[in-house]
């Protein structure tokens, strides 16, 4: 099995199947592939026809797509368990999932994933529209599933890989959220396999100047 990412400082849509497999304790490769824009198509069409990251190589199969991928894994290496078990918590976490993979435009585009800065940014409505909504969702779910585990719907499932980059942008750009919300964040920005990502990200040396927005933070 391989697993092709891109930059670990800036590729968020990388990160959900990469912390899958190591949350999962799966073996697989790791082909990473800068994200510099000079030849980019050609050097990710060699791996996928979407000429995009990520991209899973696995018994004469690829598969990209993010999650495409992590369902792939969940129904061929885990029985289906990367999702809840009961019915109602699977298709709220399917819902929930989709939603972050098909929307959120504003926040992903004026706070992009970058996992070395601390930034300040100025937040547009939409953005703020766009946080907010993700507040709701994690203090729904875990409201109502708090009794059985730290986790968007108690143990870790693909739901909890969707939203990992949205902690690293809340973390990046000081982003606050309730109480409640805030212990789940340090559960996701906590968690080890998430602090190997951060490590290597900062040994990264190359910049994309188009996800470095905003001011910096004195520390």
């Amino acid at each position: 099995m391989k697993l092709v990412i891109g930059n670990k400082n800036y590729s968020s849509w990388s990160l959900r199947p990469w912390l899958l497999l190591r949350q999962i304790g799966i073996g697989f490769e790791e082909i990473q592939v800068s994200l510099r824009t000079e030849g980019l198509s050609e050097r990710l069409r060699q791996y996928s026809p979407s000429g995009k990251v990520p991209v899973l190589l696995d018994r004469g199969l690829t598969i990209w797509d993010s999650l495409a991928i992590c369902e792939y894994v969940s129904e061929q290496y885990l029985s289906g368990k990367g999702w809840p078990q009961d019915p109602g918590q699977r298709a709220e976490a399917r819902s929930v999932s989709a939603e972050m993979h098909s929307g959120f435009t504003a926040l992903r585009s004026e706070m992009p994933m970058n996992c070395r800065a601390r930034r300040t940014v100025n937040i547009s409505d939409a953005a703020r529209r766009d946080i907010d909504r993700i507040e709701q969702i994690w203090s729904t779910c875990l409201d109502k599933n708090s009794g059985e585990g730290p986790w968007l719907f108690g143990g870790f499932s693909i739901a909890d890989c969707m939203y990992a980059p949205v902690v690293l942008r809340f973390v990046t750009y000081g982003i606050h959220t309730s109480e409640l919300n805030r212990n789940y964040l340090n559960t996701v920005a906590g968690n080890k396999h998430l602090l190997e990502w951060l490590a290597a990200a900062k040994t990264e040396t190359e910049i994309l100047a188009v996800n470095e927005t905003g001011s910096d933070i004195a520390v």
